[in-house]
Protein backbone atom coordinates (compact mmCIF):
# COMPACT_ATOMS: atom_id res chain seq x y z
CA UNK A 1 0.00 0.00 0.00
CA UNK A 2 0.94 3.48 -0.69
CA UNK A 3 1.88 6.28 1.59
CA UNK A 4 3.01 9.69 1.39
CA UNK A 5 6.65 11.03 2.73
CA UNK A 6 5.97 14.66 3.62
CA UNK A 7 8.15 17.46 5.21
CA UNK A 8 6.06 20.01 6.88
CA UNK A 9 6.72 22.91 8.12
CA UNK A 10 6.10 24.74 4.49
CA UNK A 11 3.60 27.39 4.13
CA UNK A 12 1.16 26.72 1.69
CA UNK A 13 0.42 29.46 -1.10
CA UNK A 14 -1.02 29.45 -4.53
CA UNK A 15 -3.75 28.30 -6.31
CA UNK A 16 -5.78 25.09 -6.46
CA UNK A 17 -8.80 24.17 -9.29
CA UNK A 18 -11.20 22.09 -7.32
CA UNK A 19 -12.53 18.61 -9.03
CA UNK A 20 -16.29 17.54 -9.29
CA UNK A 21 -18.07 16.41 -5.91
CA UNK A 22 -17.32 12.91 -4.96
CA UNK A 23 -20.91 13.11 -3.39
CA UNK A 24 -22.61 13.78 -6.03
CA UNK A 25 -20.91 12.04 -8.99
CA UNK A 26 -21.60 8.52 -6.59
CA UNK A 27 -25.54 8.99 -7.06
CA UNK A 28 -25.67 10.44 -10.61
CA UNK A 29 -23.65 7.50 -11.92
CA UNK A 30 -26.39 5.63 -10.13
CA UNK A 31 -29.07 7.73 -11.75
CA UNK A 32 -27.89 6.22 -15.13
CA UNK A 33 -29.79 3.24 -14.72
CA UNK A 34 -32.85 4.32 -15.05
CA UNK A 35 -32.39 6.74 -18.57
CA UNK A 36 -32.88 4.89 -21.81
CA UNK A 37 -30.08 6.54 -24.06
CA UNK A 38 -26.77 7.97 -24.09
CA UNK A 39 -25.63 9.78 -21.16
CA UNK A 40 -22.54 12.67 -20.90
CA UNK A 41 -20.75 13.65 -17.56
CA UNK A 42 -18.75 16.13 -17.15
CA UNK A 43 -16.34 17.28 -13.87
CA UNK A 44 -16.07 13.59 -13.44
CA UNK A 45 -13.12 13.16 -10.45
CA UNK A 46 -10.87 10.12 -10.77
CA UNK A 47 -11.79 8.37 -7.32
CA UNK A 48 -11.13 4.70 -6.65
CA UNK A 49 -14.62 5.08 -5.45
CA UNK A 50 -15.81 6.36 -8.54
CA UNK A 51 -13.56 3.61 -10.85
CA UNK A 52 -16.06 1.10 -8.39
CA UNK A 53 -19.34 2.74 -9.45
CA UNK A 54 -18.20 2.81 -12.90
CA UNK A 55 -17.37 -1.32 -11.81
CA UNK A 56 -21.11 -1.81 -10.78
CA UNK A 57 -22.80 0.05 -14.13
CA UNK A 58 -20.74 -2.37 -16.03
CA UNK A 59 -21.74 -5.37 -13.95
CA UNK A 60 -24.98 -4.85 -14.39
CA UNK A 61 -24.59 -4.81 -18.36
CA UNK A 62 -24.28 -1.16 -18.80
CA UNK A 63 -21.41 0.31 -21.49
CA UNK A 64 -19.90 3.73 -20.47
CA UNK A 65 -16.30 5.28 -22.40
CA UNK A 66 -14.32 7.35 -20.20
CA UNK A 67 -11.75 9.92 -21.43
CA UNK A 68 -10.61 12.42 -19.12
CA UNK A 69 -13.51 13.94 -17.07
CA UNK A 70 -15.89 13.48 -19.41
CA UNK A 71 -17.77 9.97 -18.59
CA UNK A 72 -20.37 9.01 -21.39
CA UNK A 73 -22.76 6.10 -20.07
CA UNK A 74 -24.63 4.01 -22.97
CA UNK A 75 -27.87 3.79 -20.56
CA UNK A 76 -30.14 1.39 -22.28
CA UNK A 77 -31.49 -0.71 -19.25
CA UNK A 78 -29.39 -3.04 -16.60
CA UNK A 79 -29.55 -6.76 -18.09
CA UNK A 80 -28.36 -7.84 -14.24
CA UNK A 81 -30.35 -7.17 -11.01
CA UNK A 82 -27.49 -8.21 -8.79
CA UNK A 83 -24.43 -6.28 -7.76
CA UNK A 84 -22.19 -8.88 -6.51
CA UNK A 85 -20.77 -8.49 -2.62
CA UNK A 86 -17.09 -7.31 -3.52
CA UNK A 87 -18.55 -4.08 -4.93
CA UNK A 88 -20.78 -3.44 -2.09
CA UNK A 89 -17.88 -4.26 0.10
CA UNK A 90 -15.53 -1.49 -1.50
CA UNK A 91 -17.80 1.74 -0.44
CA UNK A 92 -21.09 2.29 0.91
CA UNK A 93 -22.33 4.40 -1.76
CA UNK A 94 -22.73 1.58 -3.82
CA UNK A 95 -26.65 1.35 -1.79
CA UNK A 96 -27.34 4.33 -4.26
CA UNK A 97 -27.95 1.55 -6.93
CA UNK A 98 -30.52 -0.21 -4.94
CA UNK A 99 -33.20 2.59 -6.03
CA UNK A 100 -32.57 2.84 -9.17
CA UNK A 101 -31.67 -0.97 -10.16
CA UNK A 102 -35.41 -1.83 -8.69
CA UNK A 103 -37.29 0.93 -9.97
CA UNK A 104 -35.75 0.28 -13.59
CA UNK A 105 -36.18 -3.81 -13.16
CA UNK A 106 -38.63 -4.73 -10.07
CA UNK A 107 -36.03 -6.16 -8.42
CA UNK A 108 -32.64 -5.18 -6.97
CA UNK A 109 -29.86 -7.81 -4.90
CA UNK A 110 -27.16 -6.09 -2.33
CA UNK A 111 -25.64 -7.26 0.10
CA UNK A 112 -24.52 -4.73 3.29
CA UNK A 113 -22.83 -1.77 1.96
CA UNK A 114 -19.02 -0.58 3.01
CA UNK A 115 -17.33 2.13 3.20
CA UNK A 116 -15.71 3.99 5.92
CA UNK A 117 -16.55 2.57 9.66
CA UNK A 118 -18.00 5.80 11.12
CA UNK A 119 -20.26 4.08 13.61
CA UNK A 120 -23.74 2.49 12.61
CA UNK A 121 -25.10 3.56 9.55
CA UNK A 122 -27.76 1.31 9.25
CA UNK A 123 -30.05 1.22 5.43
CA UNK A 124 -32.88 0.50 7.68
CA UNK A 125 -34.29 4.38 7.02
CA UNK A 126 -33.56 2.99 2.95
CA UNK A 127 -35.82 -0.17 3.54
CA UNK A 128 -38.65 1.63 5.42
CA UNK A 129 -38.35 4.55 2.24
CA UNK A 130 -38.71 1.81 -0.15
CA UNK A 131 -41.53 -0.46 1.27
CA UNK A 132 -43.62 2.98 1.03
CA UNK A 133 -43.36 2.50 -2.67
CA UNK A 134 -44.24 -0.90 -2.62
CA UNK A 135 -41.19 -3.19 -2.50
CA UNK A 136 -40.47 -6.11 -0.62
CA UNK A 137 -37.15 -7.51 1.04
CA UNK A 138 -36.16 -10.29 2.56
CA UNK A 139 -32.48 -11.98 3.69
CA UNK A 140 -31.19 -14.90 2.95
CA UNK A 141 -27.72 -15.63 3.09
CA UNK A 142 -26.47 -12.26 3.68
CA UNK A 143 -27.97 -11.23 0.66
CA UNK A 144 -30.55 -8.19 0.91
CA UNK A 145 -33.40 -9.00 -1.88
CA UNK A 146 -36.26 -6.21 -3.10
CA UNK A 147 -38.92 -6.94 -5.36
CA UNK A 148 -41.42 -4.99 -6.64
CA UNK A 149 -43.64 -7.20 -9.29
CA UNK A 150 -46.00 -4.87 -9.54
CA UNK A 151 -43.81 -1.96 -10.05
CA UNK A 152 -43.45 0.71 -7.28
CA UNK A 153 -46.38 2.96 -6.82
CA UNK A 154 -45.82 7.01 -5.43
CA UNK A 155 -46.58 7.68 -1.62
CA UNK A 156 -45.84 9.98 0.96
CA UNK A 157 -42.69 9.20 3.14
CA UNK A 158 -41.46 11.21 6.23
CA UNK A 159 -38.05 10.52 7.55
CA UNK A 160 -37.57 10.14 11.10
CA UNK A 161 -33.65 11.86 10.00
CA UNK A 162 -33.11 13.94 6.78
CA UNK A 163 -30.50 11.05 5.69
CA UNK A 164 -28.59 12.46 2.37
CA UNK A 165 -28.31 8.74 1.23
CA UNK A 166 -31.63 7.42 1.94
CA UNK A 167 -33.27 10.92 0.33
CA UNK A 168 -31.23 9.80 -2.90
CA UNK A 169 -32.34 6.38 -2.86
CA UNK A 170 -36.05 7.26 -2.61
CA UNK A 171 -35.29 10.42 -5.36
CA UNK A 172 -34.07 7.59 -7.48
CA UNK A 173 -37.15 4.86 -7.10
CA UNK A 174 -39.88 7.40 -6.82
CA UNK A 175 -38.25 9.13 -10.77
CA UNK A 176 -39.30 5.03 -11.54
CA UNK A 177 -42.96 4.56 -9.55
CA UNK A 178 -46.29 5.57 -11.11
CA UNK A 179 -47.82 8.30 -9.68
CA UNK A 180 -46.79 10.73 -7.23
CA UNK A 181 -44.30 10.79 -4.32
CA UNK A 182 -43.86 13.69 -1.25
CA UNK A 183 -40.68 13.48 0.56
CA UNK A 184 -41.06 15.41 4.15
CA UNK A 185 -37.73 16.38 5.79
CA UNK A 186 -35.76 15.47 3.14
CA UNK A 187 -31.98 16.08 3.18
CA UNK A 188 -31.08 19.60 1.87
CA UNK A 189 -27.50 19.36 0.44
CA UNK A 190 -26.27 21.15 -2.85
CA UNK A 191 -25.66 17.07 -3.79
CA UNK A 192 -29.46 16.36 -3.33
CA UNK A 193 -30.29 19.04 -5.96
CA UNK A 194 -27.61 18.33 -8.10
CA UNK A 195 -29.39 14.83 -8.57
CA UNK A 196 -32.82 16.23 -9.11
CA UNK A 197 -31.12 18.80 -11.60
CA UNK A 198 -29.54 15.54 -13.64
CA UNK A 199 -32.97 13.89 -13.46
CA UNK A 200 -34.93 16.72 -14.55
CA UNK A 201 -32.54 17.20 -17.90
CA UNK A 202 -32.85 13.82 -18.65
CA UNK A 203 -36.88 14.26 -18.56
CA UNK A 204 -38.06 13.79 -14.83
CA UNK A 205 -40.66 16.02 -13.20
CA UNK A 206 -39.28 16.82 -9.50
CA UNK A 207 -39.78 19.90 -7.45
CA UNK A 208 -37.81 21.28 -4.28
CA UNK A 209 -34.59 19.95 -4.60
CA UNK A 210 -32.26 21.14 -2.58
CA UNK A 211 -35.40 21.78 -0.26
CA UNK A 212 -36.52 19.63 3.20
CA UNK A 213 -40.08 18.84 1.09
CA UNK A 214 -39.76 16.81 -2.84
CA UNK A 215 -42.35 16.63 -5.31
CA UNK A 216 -41.50 13.78 -7.39
CA UNK A 217 -44.25 13.04 -10.23
CA UNK A 218 -42.73 9.53 -11.43
CA UNK A 219 -42.67 6.85 -14.47
CA UNK A 220 -41.56 9.75 -16.76
CA UNK A 221 -39.41 8.72 -19.70
CA UNK A 222 -35.93 9.76 -19.09
CA UNK A 223 -33.59 10.03 -22.36
CA UNK A 224 -30.70 11.78 -23.43
CA UNK A 225 -29.13 14.10 -20.63
CA UNK A 226 -25.70 15.96 -20.73
CA UNK A 227 -24.48 17.78 -17.10
CA UNK A 228 -21.41 18.91 -15.19
CA UNK A 229 -20.88 17.95 -11.93
CA UNK A 230 -21.09 20.05 -9.49
CA UNK A 231 -17.65 21.24 -7.30
CA UNK A 232 -16.62 19.51 -4.30
CA UNK A 233 -16.98 21.26 -1.33
CA UNK A 234 -15.03 19.00 1.00
CA UNK A 235 -12.22 19.35 -1.09
CA UNK A 236 -12.37 22.65 -1.38
CA UNK A 237 -12.46 22.58 2.62
CA UNK A 238 -9.82 20.45 2.75
CA UNK A 239 -6.96 22.69 1.18
CA UNK A 240 -8.20 25.52 3.15
CA UNK A 241 -7.80 23.92 6.17
CA UNK A 242 -3.90 23.02 4.80
CA UNK A 243 -3.54 26.79 4.25
CA UNK A 244 -4.72 27.86 7.26
CA UNK A 245 -2.94 25.80 9.49
CA UNK A 246 0.69 26.58 7.95
CA UNK A 247 -0.20 29.89 7.89
CA UNK A 248 -0.58 30.10 3.47
CA UNK A 249 -2.78 32.15 1.56
CA UNK A 250 -4.63 30.22 -1.15
CA UNK A 251 -6.98 30.97 -3.85
CA UNK A 252 -9.71 28.08 -5.10
CA UNK A 253 -11.03 27.85 -8.34
CA UNK A 254 -14.11 26.17 -9.41
CA UNK A 255 -16.09 26.51 -6.09
CA UNK A 256 -19.66 27.61 -4.84
CA UNK A 257 -19.12 29.79 -2.07
CA UNK A 258 -22.60 29.73 -1.11
CA UNK A 259 -22.07 25.60 -0.30
CA UNK A 260 -19.63 26.48 2.11
CA UNK A 261 -20.77 29.12 4.52
CA UNK A 262 -20.70 27.27 7.52
CA UNK A 263 -17.13 25.97 6.90
CA UNK A 264 -15.94 29.93 5.87
CA UNK A 265 -17.24 31.10 8.96
CA UNK A 266 -15.45 28.98 11.15
CA UNK A 267 -11.86 29.80 9.49
CA UNK A 268 -12.64 33.42 10.10
CA UNK A 269 -13.65 33.57 13.64
CA UNK A 270 -10.11 31.62 13.03
CA UNK A 271 -8.59 34.60 12.22
CA UNK A 272 -8.63 34.05 8.22
CA UNK A 273 -9.56 36.49 5.85
CA UNK A 274 -11.94 34.85 3.16
CA UNK A 275 -12.56 36.72 0.30
CA UNK A 276 -15.28 35.10 -2.38
CA UNK A 277 -15.84 35.37 -6.55
CA UNK A 278 -18.48 34.09 -8.15
CA UNK A 279 -16.59 30.60 -8.58
CA UNK A 280 -13.94 31.27 -6.87
CA UNK A 281 -12.85 31.58 -3.07
CA UNK A 282 -9.54 32.97 -1.44
CA UNK A 283 -8.26 32.50 2.31
CA UNK A 284 -5.03 33.92 4.14
CA UNK A 285 -4.50 32.78 7.16
CA UNK A 286 -2.26 34.48 10.66
CA UNK A 287 1.04 32.33 11.69
CA UNK A 288 -1.09 31.52 14.10
CA UNK A 289 -5.23 30.63 14.16
CA UNK A 290 -7.20 31.25 17.21
CA UNK A 291 -9.33 29.08 19.05
CA UNK A 292 -12.50 28.72 17.85
CA UNK A 293 -15.16 27.27 20.49
CA UNK A 294 -18.47 25.72 19.60
CA UNK A 295 -18.50 24.44 16.31
CA UNK A 296 -20.96 21.75 15.71
CA UNK A 297 -21.49 19.53 12.62
CA UNK A 298 -24.82 19.25 11.75
CA UNK A 299 -27.37 18.26 8.63
CA UNK A 300 -26.80 21.18 5.49
CA UNK A 301 -27.02 24.31 5.74
CA UNK A 302 -24.98 23.29 9.33
CA UNK A 303 -21.26 22.27 9.37
CA UNK A 304 -20.72 19.48 7.44
CA UNK A 305 -19.29 15.86 9.31
CA UNK A 306 -16.69 15.49 6.73
CA UNK A 307 -15.22 18.77 7.46
CA UNK A 308 -15.21 17.98 11.17
CA UNK A 309 -11.85 16.36 11.24
CA UNK A 310 -9.97 18.89 8.38
CA UNK A 311 -11.31 22.01 10.78
CA UNK A 312 -9.96 19.75 14.43
CA UNK A 313 -6.54 19.65 12.47
CA UNK A 314 -6.28 22.56 11.59
CA UNK A 315 -6.91 23.75 15.21
CA UNK A 316 -4.23 22.01 16.83
CA UNK A 317 -1.93 24.34 16.34
CA UNK A 318 -4.14 27.49 17.25
CA UNK A 319 -4.11 29.94 20.28
CA UNK A 320 -6.04 28.46 23.04
CA UNK A 321 -8.46 25.72 23.15
CA UNK A 322 -11.43 24.77 20.58
CA UNK A 323 -14.19 22.31 21.21
CA UNK A 324 -16.30 20.65 18.40
CA UNK A 325 -19.17 18.61 18.88
CA UNK A 326 -19.84 15.85 16.67
CA UNK A 327 -23.83 15.66 15.39
CA UNK A 328 -23.49 12.69 13.02
CA UNK A 329 -21.70 9.82 13.04
CA UNK A 330 -20.57 8.02 16.19
CA UNK A 331 -17.20 7.16 15.53
CA UNK A 332 -15.88 9.63 13.60
CA UNK A 333 -12.76 10.19 15.71
CA UNK A 334 -10.64 7.24 15.19
CA UNK A 335 -8.15 10.03 13.31
CA UNK A 336 -7.56 11.75 16.76
CA UNK A 337 -4.96 9.18 17.93
CA UNK A 338 -3.13 9.69 14.25
CA UNK A 339 -3.09 13.72 14.79
CA UNK A 340 -1.83 12.94 18.70
CA UNK A 341 1.22 11.08 17.36
CA UNK A 342 2.47 14.73 16.38
CA UNK A 343 2.24 15.73 19.84
CA UNK A 344 -0.91 17.25 19.38
CA UNK A 345 -2.97 18.20 22.66
CA UNK A 346 -6.37 16.29 22.15
CA UNK A 347 -9.18 14.66 24.30
CA UNK A 348 -12.08 12.95 23.39
CA UNK A 349 -15.64 12.83 25.57
CA UNK A 350 -18.25 11.17 23.81
CA UNK A 351 -19.49 13.27 20.64
CA UNK A 352 -17.16 16.22 22.24
CA UNK A 353 -13.38 17.11 20.97
CA UNK A 354 -11.11 19.26 22.93
CA UNK A 355 -8.59 20.64 21.25
CA UNK A 356 -5.68 22.28 23.59
CA UNK A 357 -3.57 23.55 20.84
CA UNK A 358 0.36 23.40 21.12
CA UNK A 359 3.00 25.74 19.40
CA UNK A 360 4.59 23.27 17.53
CA UNK A 361 3.89 19.81 15.72
CA UNK A 362 6.74 17.43 15.50
CA UNK A 363 6.82 15.29 12.63
CA UNK A 364 6.11 11.06 13.21
CA UNK A 365 4.65 7.77 11.08
CA UNK A 366 0.94 7.48 10.77
CA UNK A 367 -1.73 6.26 9.13
CA UNK A 368 -4.97 7.21 7.67
CA UNK A 369 -8.22 5.83 9.06
CA UNK A 370 -10.82 6.76 6.81
CA UNK A 371 -11.30 9.43 3.87
CA UNK A 372 -11.72 12.38 5.64
CA UNK A 373 -9.53 11.39 8.96
CA UNK A 374 -6.60 10.57 6.70
CA UNK A 375 -6.83 13.81 5.27
CA UNK A 376 -6.73 15.42 8.70
CA UNK A 377 -3.71 13.41 9.04
CA UNK A 378 -2.07 14.81 6.39
CA UNK A 379 -3.14 18.46 7.22
CA UNK A 380 -1.24 17.73 10.51
CA UNK A 381 1.83 16.75 8.89
CA UNK A 382 2.45 19.43 6.33
CA UNK A 383 2.43 21.58 9.84
CA UNK A 384 4.60 19.29 12.08
CA UNK A 385 8.55 19.91 12.19
CA UNK A 386 10.60 17.03 10.32
CA UNK A 387 9.72 13.70 8.45
CA UNK A 388 6.70 12.51 8.71
CA UNK A 389 5.25 9.28 6.47
CA UNK A 390 1.55 8.95 6.28
CA UNK A 391 0.35 5.16 5.61
CA UNK A 392 -2.44 3.92 4.30
CA UNK A 393 -3.37 6.59 1.40
CA UNK A 394 -5.90 4.67 -0.34
CA UNK A 395 -8.06 5.92 1.96
CA UNK A 396 -7.57 9.67 0.69
CA UNK A 397 -7.81 8.20 -2.83
CA UNK A 398 -11.04 7.56 -2.44
CA UNK A 399 -12.22 10.71 -2.17
CA UNK A 400 -9.30 13.37 -3.60
CA UNK A 401 -7.72 13.31 -7.47
CA UNK A 402 -4.45 14.29 -7.70
CA UNK A 403 -4.12 15.04 -3.76
CA UNK A 404 -0.16 15.27 -3.52
CA UNK A 405 0.33 16.98 -7.04
CA UNK A 406 -2.30 20.03 -5.74
CA UNK A 407 -0.51 19.99 -2.69
CA UNK A 408 3.01 20.63 -4.21
CA UNK A 409 1.64 22.79 -6.14
CA UNK A 410 0.98 25.27 -3.41
CA UNK A 411 4.05 25.01 -1.79
CA UNK A 412 4.04 21.53 -0.05
CA UNK A 413 6.67 19.14 0.15
CA UNK A 414 4.76 15.72 -0.56
CA UNK A 415 5.74 12.84 -2.27
CA UNK A 416 4.20 9.66 -3.09
CA UNK A 417 6.01 6.34 -1.85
Amino acid sequence: MGAFRIIGGKRLSGTVKIHGAKNSVLPLISATVLLNGECVLHNCPDLSDVDAALGILNELGINYERKNETVRVFAFGPRNTEIPDRLMRKMRSSVMFLGSILGKKGRAVISRPGGCELGPRPIDIHINALSRLGARVREKNGKLEFTAENGLKGADIILDFPSVGATENIILAATAARGKTTVYNAAREPEIKDLTDFLNAAGADIKGGGTDTLIINGARELSLAEFTVMPDRIEAATYMAAAAITGGDITLLNVEPAHLTAVNNAFIESGCDIAVGSYSLSLSAPERLKAVKGIRSRVYPGFPTDAGPLIISALSTACGTSVFYEGIFENRYGFIDEIKRFNANITTHGPVAVIEGVKRLSAAPCVCTDLRGGAAVVIAALKAEGESRVGDIFHIERGYEDFASNLRLIGADITEV
